[in-house]
Order: structure tokens, then sequence, then C-alpha cells
């Protein structure tokens, strides 16, 4: 479950700060783990590069990552930066990052979660952090997409 520290901003589980690390690694060794992936952002204030394991969520041919914790720092930064590294082992790939209205990202997190609530696992955990079920309506997906920022991420042209 989200939770929230003193100044009310949400931030992820003490399990999810234990884990990532490790999953991080994994994937820097190119092992897979489900459809996640490494996200190098840049520091809004700081300009350090900061990696962390998201999950790329897939819906009508393009690419989206969407954060389960809701406003957490990678999500500033993200927003701020407008761009991003993926990365899967060796395999690095620059995108520009468009973060979707909530409008527009509500149908789209629909259609990319539908496989994942077909798995009683998964879907127990997709209630849990995104109160969304498979007989969820719309306007369920957009209130979600309301509390979970989403971003399109689109091959950055190199001119």
């Amino acid at each position: 479950m989200t939770t929230t520290c003193a100044l009310g901003t949400p931030h992820a589980p003490s399990l999810v700060h234990l884990l990532n690390p490790l999953i991080g690694r994994l994937l820097g060794l190119g092992l897979p783990f489900g459809p996640n992936v490494l996200l190098t952002v840049r520091g809004r204030t700081s300009g350090a590069a900061h990696t962390f394991p998201v999950a790329i969520l897939e819906a009508h041919g393009r690419r989206f990552i969407q954060s389960p914790f809701g406003e957490v720092n990678w999500v500033r930064n993200l927003r701020a930066s407008g761009e991003a590294v993926v990365s899967r082992g060796r395999e690095h790939e620059d995108v520009e990052a468009i973060e979707l209205p909530p409008d527009v990202a509500g149908p789209i997190l629909r259609d990319a979660l539908a496989p994942f609530l077909r798995s009683r696992l998964t879907a127990r955990v997709l209630e849990r952090y995104f109160h969304v079920a498979a007989t969820s309506t719309l306007d369920a997906y957009v209130a979600t997409a309301r509390r979970h920022p989403t971003f399109e991420l689109r091959a950055r042209r190199v001119f």
C-alpha cells in the first residue's frame, strides 16, 4: 500500500526500497524480470542521473510507464526533464517522455492493464495499488490516472 511521508507526499512502501537495488542489479545484468526495465532520469535540481526499475506497459503499439506510488521523485524528475534512458541489460534507448492527462491515460491504462487483471495474482496487486478490477468502469481508470501519473515513451530522434 502507498504510504505518505510527514509532508503529505506519497512514497513507495519500505519493501520497494529494499527490493529495488536487487531488481536493478538483475535488470542491469540483462536478466528478465517481467515487463520491468531500468529508467534513468536526470534529477530536476541536482542534474545527477537516478535509475529506477519501472514496468513498461504496452497498448496499441505504444509504450507507457506510470507510477504505482503517485507523485514520487522519479515522476517529478521525468516531468521536469521530459527525457530518460530505458535500459535492459546492455541495451539502452534514449526516449522522450510525454505526460498524459488523466482523461487520455485512463483508457490506455484500462487496455494496458487488462492482461494483468486476468491473472489472480497480478489482479490482486493491481486492485490493491490502483483500485481497479477487470470490471471497473472507464471513470474508475480515469480516477486512477489522476493518482498515478502516466507517461508515453517515444524513441528520441537524433538530428
